[in-house]
């Protein structure tokens, strides 16, 4: 709509006065900026916009600013918080707004007030595909109409007012009307027969023009929706008011935009289960995607409206039993996991051979337990046999064409990612030789026709092709049966993936992700994979995660954000580390040098090295074996002692543990020495910063250590101000600057509903800005956060709330020692 209102400028010099009236609480230094798709708004630069002026009103802040502009002007716009420099702050979230001015303003010299609602994340749920396509899908059925145009007479006395209402009601039931009945004759004084009806104009969106006397303001009024059997619903909450200033008898036309009629909110319930659990009599040895529709139907006799799948990435990386965790590092961010293939499935004319072979395998592989590396090595074998014989039709099909040219741009370097894995049997890239680094003209010439393995490469094709399609059809009957299908977005890739090969620059490969400790692990966590390099994932606007949020969106219209208290900070480990302690926020502001010295603070090589003393080894840690041990890990240092070169970090310290035990060299235990100095390795204070040394970073739970209560009282109060500065104070404006960076991209990327899974240590910024952008978060009734409480009370939780009874699927679903995942694996949820 960006040129609607041009035309109408050249054909006209009459204009019309647009006020624009929104309220609006702003913070100290910051202001409110309309600005929309025209020129006279700026053309969507804000720095152009038009700058509102603030004046209180009752309890209300209220922003407004005037503006002519053409007879018959029509724009897009938006609302925007900016500093004194007119930089963006905060943006409403949700569809941009329309302006269309009616033919009765054609004269010009008259004034418009356009009176707003700031809009949230919330605000925009509806228009989410979980309830768009879903659950209030019914609405498109309703007849779109246009409100009665109002004759420019009725207003020449000066002695009323043109109201346009505007309401959003998605969830109208047919043979249902809106209307608004008020203090007003116009609006029924309150009897809906005598009420105002609204016409439904599409988008949820439910209107009408009414022409109020002047005398009869202020109006008080409400919506209500009113079905043919008289059933009459009247919306929640305190009455709706508008009034005029009756000094200026010019105000003739009054645009009101009323947000959403204010109604129980619906409320579903659902379940969340690892796909391979979603066992049939058809599958083979696992739950695969086409038994989805048989959940659904369960679903949908159930009572309920949701159903949530466990990530359903290939996470392929070792071959291996351990990658079945479906939490598992992901081989790729894009393709689906060939182990929820139904091969049965992939052709019509399957060889009665092939048929055999099948049932052969079902009896082998239906057990309590699947299987893993049994049923993924048994689905290959049998989809390669089918490929090669029906290779040429499928390639050559117009619906294997249409699928490629929208996949291409991860579809070949997946394809070739797999074949160069299992060419040299591993799927760490940095042994494949010349094709360690990734080019684009590598890749052609590994998925060229013209090459001797390019039926292997096909046979990736194919089958992420039938991945598509039996996911596609699971996920089309969910959304006709008015189920929603929630997906899960995992917080990381593996460092050894198809992703971290296309694109190193993304990821910072010298560290690990994981999380701080808490209640249940006192070492923190530490997951594996690389942190995210969001300088320079943001120099594209984030085309990485668009691109995954996008492909997602093709099958859910829900999804889960896993841990998502990653967008507003991670918690980054070194990559030798191997557990979750000694690690760092990013992104955070450090303590620098300088500011320790100020403080008093200067031997940064006694706070950031171990703190090994001999009493620690001989009465705390090792006993008698003390003298066994330190000579092949420390060297004596003055009164302390430091680990050795070959052993100064914990991946050095197991590696050099295990080559002693295989020697019969240790006097205890390996675990129990591996955690000995595990602990001493991380007795220190302060973590220097390794990319910028005069940085540092407090240990976590640093009073914990004994090298901190060897310090003098003057260094502890210090250390401990900056801890909790550094933890709980001096991030929070950076983290949240951060995720309203980071988040709006994944929201903006599809129009999924979207969950977050705010778990752990969490920042005072993170529930604000999810309130803000209409994230729901998670609240699990076994782990509630009041510390009082041992179930928490869902009937307490706010709405934007998914509700859980426990935490589904914490650990590899696999029996202790064997490759088997356990077929159970269930949690109900409720929104």
């Amino acid at each position: 709509m960006a040129n609607l209102g041009s035309s109408s400028a050249t054909k006209s010099m009459k204009s019309v006065k647009l006020k624009f009236r929104i309220p609006y609480f702003t913070e100290w230094g910051q202001r409110l900026v309309v600005c929309g798709s025209e020129p006279t708004l700026g053309s969507w630069n804000v720095k152009k916009g038009l700058l509102l002026s603030p004046f209180h009103q009752g309890d209300e802040l209220i922003w407004t600013g005037t503006v002519a502009v053409p007879c018959r002007f029509c724009c897009e716009y938006s609302y925007y918080v900016v500093d004194d420099a007119k930089n963006v702050l905060r943006w409403e979230m949700g569809n941009k707004r329309k302006l269309i001015l009616p033919p009765l303003l054609q004269e010009g010299g008259q004034t418009l007030e356009l009176h707003d609602l700031w809009q949230t994340g919330g605000d925009a749920l509806p228009f989410r595909s979980a309830f768009k396509d879903v659950i209030f899908c019914k609405g498109s059925t309703l007849n779109i109409d246009r409100p009665e145009v109002i004759l420019q007479d009725k207003l020449d006395q000066g002695e009323s007012v043109l109201v346009h209402f505007k309401i959003c009601c998605p969830n109208v039931e047919e043979g249902t009307s809106v209307y608004v009945i008020g203090s007003s004759t116009k609006l029924g004084n309150w009897n809906v027969q005598d009420g105002l009806k609204l016409q439904y104009t599409g988008e949820y969106i439910w209107e009408a023009y009414c022409v109020i006397p002047r005398s009869d303001f202020p109006i008080k009024y409400k919506y209500c929706k009113y079905g043919k059997n008289g059933c009459l619903s009247l919306e929640i909450g305190s009455t709706r008011e508008l009034s005029i200033d009756s000094s200026k008898s010019q105000l003739q036309y009054i645009f009101l935009s009323d947000g959403m009629l204010r109604e129980m909110p619906w409320r579903g319930a659902g379940v969340a289960i690892p796909m391979f659990s979603v066992r049939s009599e058809v599958d083979l040895g696992v739950g695969e995607f086409l038994d989805l529709k048989l959940l659904v139907d369960w679903a949908v006799e159930s009572g309920f409206h949701l159903v949530q799948l466990l990530p359903i990435n290939d996470t392929s990386v070792h071959g291996m039993w351990w990658d079945s965790y479906p939490y598992s590092s992901s081989l790729s961010v894009f393709a689906l996991h060939p182990l929820y293939l139904r091969v049965q499935a992939l052709s019509e004319n399957m060889p009665e051979d092939i048929k055999n072979e099948i049932r052969n395998a079902k009896e082998r592989l239906d057990g309590k337990d699947v299987d893993y590396e049994a049923t993924m090595a048994t689905k290959l074998s049998i989809a390669k046999k089918v490929f090669m014989q029906e290779k040429d039709l499928i390639l050559n099909s117009s619906s294997f064409h249409k699928f490629f040219s929208a996949n291409k741009d991860w579809l070949k370097p997946y394809a070739a990612f797999c074949f160069l894995r299992d060419f040299f049997e591993t799927s760490d890239h940095s042994q494949w030789g010349r094709f360690s680094n990734y080019s684009k003209d590598k890749l052609e010439k590994l998925v060229s026709k013209d090459t001797s393995h390019y039926d292997a490469i096909c046979f990736h094709y194919y089958v992420q092709f039938h991945l598509h399609l039996q996911l596609s059809e699971a996920a089309a009957y969910a959304r006709a049966k008015g189920v929603i299908l929630k997906g899960d977005l995992p917080i990381g890739v593996d460092r050894n993936s198809v992703d971290t090969w296309v694109y190193p620059n993304l990821f910072r490969m010298n560290t690990s992700t994981g999380a701080p400790p808490d209640y249940f692990d006192k070492n923190g966590q530490n997951w594996g994979f690389p942190t995210y390099n969001w300088e320079e994932m943001s120099k594209d606007n984030y085309a990485w995660w668009r691109a995954r949020l996008t492909q997602m969106g093709k099958y859910f219209t829900a999804y889960r954000i896993d841990h998502i208290l990653g967008f507003f900070r991670i918690w980054e480990l070194p990559d030798h580390a191997m557990t979750g302690l000694i690690g760092k926020f990013r992104p955070s502001i450090p303590l620098s040098q300088e500011e320790l010295e100020r403080e008093g603070i200067w031997d940064f090589d006694r706070l950031t090295r171990p703190y090994v003393r001999k009493e620690f080894l001989q009465q705390e840690k090792f006993g008698d074996s003390w003298t066994l041990i330190v000579p092949t890990f420390l060297n004596e240092y003055l009164d302390r002692y430091e680990f050795k070169e070959d052993c100064n970090t914990e991946k050095k310290i197991a590696a050099k543990l295990k080559s002693c035990a295989e020697k019969s060299l240790l006097p205890e235990s390996e675990d129990k020495i591996r955690h000995d100095l595990f602990d001493l390795l991380k007795n220190i204070v302060l973590i220097r910063d390794p990319e910028y040394a005069r940085n540092f970073y407090p240990r976590f739970n640093l009073e914990d250590t004994s090298s901190f209560r060897d310090l003098d009282d003057h260094s502890k109060n210090v250390l401990k101000r900056l801890y909790y500065d550094y933890y709980f104070h001096r991030q929070e404006k950076l983290w949240q600057q951060n995720a309203l960076k980071t988040l709006p991209v994944l929201l903006n990327s599809s129009d999924m509903l979207a969950c977050g899974e705010d778990l752990g240590l969490i920042p005072a910024c993170v529930h604000p800005v999810m309130q803000e952008l209409g994230l729901i978060g998670l609240r699990i009734q076994r782990m509630p956060s009041e510390p009082d409480l041992e179930f928490g009370f869902p009937s307490q939780y706010s709405y934007m709330t998914v509700c859980v009874p426990h935490h589904v699927m914490t650990a590899p679903p696999c029996v202790p020692g064997g490759k088997k995942m356990k077929r159970d694996g269930t949690g109900f949820s409720t929104l």
